[in-house]
């Protein structure tokens, strides 16, 4: 079974009804500085932390007075307008006493779907990580319709943790994992401790949204629990209305882990050697020994460009004695040509903008 305290990366999501009163609709202030212990403490022995946070629309609405039960869509909106500041607000003073810097990302879903926005997603909030920032991520309710948004944070988070090569994904909830049935309206319902297989007979026990503020219902946090694992993430979820819940989890308490059958950097390999590649790249030998020692594929190695390939496409590495794996370009192929060759100081004056100075990165390869 997986541990919190084994995490190399972890995706915390945050659900509404655990971060604001649901009465009064203000921020449930203590929980939230408790949460924030939490983070300093699991940072503290090298995990990087990634929250994905619902509340804005909660925190909004109170504000502008508008009432509970469903909102129109452009009331949503501007809930969210207002209640973004605040929350970004409240985690930033949450976390700013224990040394922890924040940073606000808001995606969606079309930031997954276009492959351009998606590797800048990506490439942001790696800088951010390794800068050892604490990204705090929700939808941007202000501006996604129903036609261009995830619908909630559960299937966000999932997607998030795919994205940055996380290997647990927390979902801290209103239940304390998954039961064969609403455990409110059947006494029969059991907790399942580890969930290793998403069947069908699985997915037939997931009931509906219950909560008054979220969005997620057990249907969602199976969707996000397909995707997690199938990009090599643990996932779990608990009952995240005590202070302090990740360290009520470390402890023991009550949960389902979904289980992936592979790591995130095996499942994210299997998935680029499973691409059609759109191109080629011919590396000369000085290139194929630096492939070969684990290294990015830097344009200075590079003595020929061929196909039709965008950034973010797969393309197959060749070199002297045959070919040597497949990656995902990180420049179109048109911009690769210019710079084959080159040394990475060199793309901003040949290209016009400070491009990033691998062509294809070690962790978009598989040799």
């Amino acid at each position: 079974m997986a541990s919190l305290s084994t995490a190399k990366r972890l995706v915390v999501k945050i659900g509404s009804a655990l971060l604001v009163d649901r009465t009064t609709g203000a921020l449930r202030q203590e929980w939230l500085t408790a949460l924030a212990a939490d983070v300093a403490r699991i940072k503290a022995r090298g995990t990087d932390v990634i929250l994905v946070s619902s509340g804005s629309i909660a925190l909004g609405r109170g504000v502008l007075g508008l009432p509970r039960g469903t909102l129109a869509l452009e009331q949503s909106q501007a809930a969210a307008a207002v209640g973004q500041i605040r929350l970004a607000r409240a985690y930033e003073q949450a976390l700013e006493p224990l040394g922890i810097t924040t940073a606000q990302v808001l995606v969606t879903l079309e930031d997954s779907a276009d492959r351009r926005r998606y590797l800048n997603s990506r490439a942001t909030m790696e800088t951010l990580i390794s800068l050892g920032a604490v990204p705090i991520v929700n939808e941007n309710d202000t501006v996604a319709t129903d036609e261009i948004r995830f619908g909630d944070n559960d299937r966000l988070a999932a997607q998030m943790a795919v994205t940055v090569g996380a290997d647990q994904l927390i979902l801290l909830s209103d239940v304390d994992g998954f039961y064969s049935a609403n455990p409110n309206e059947d006494p029969t319902a059991y907790r399942f401790d580890i969930i290793d297989r998403i069947t069908p007979q699985i997915e037939a026990m997931a009931g509906d949204p219950t909560s008054g503020l979220s969005k997620g219902g057990m249907k969602t946090k199976l969707m996000a629990a397909k995707t997690a694992v199938a990009g090599g993430c643990a996932m779990a979820i608990t009952e995240g209305s005590c202070l302090q819940p990740l360290l009520a989890l470390e402890n023991g308490a009550n949960c389902t882990w979904f289980t992936p059958q592979d790591d995130p950097q095996v499942a994210r390999k299997r998935w680029i050697a499973a691409m059609k590649p759109k191109g080629e790249i011919r590396v000369d030998t000085g290139a194929a020994n630096a492939l070969a020692q684990g290294k990015s594929l830097l344009p200075a190695g590079v003595i020929a460009v061929s196909g039709r390939f965008g950034r973010g496409d797969p393309v197959t590495i060749v070199g002297p004695d045959g070919a040597l794996g497949k990656g995902l370009a990180r420049y179109t192929a048109d911009e690769a040509s210019q710079i084959m060759g080159r040394q990475s100081g060199d793309i901003e004056a040949i290209l016009g903008y400070a491009g990033r100075a691998a062509l294809i990165h070690r962790d978009d390869m598989v040799t």
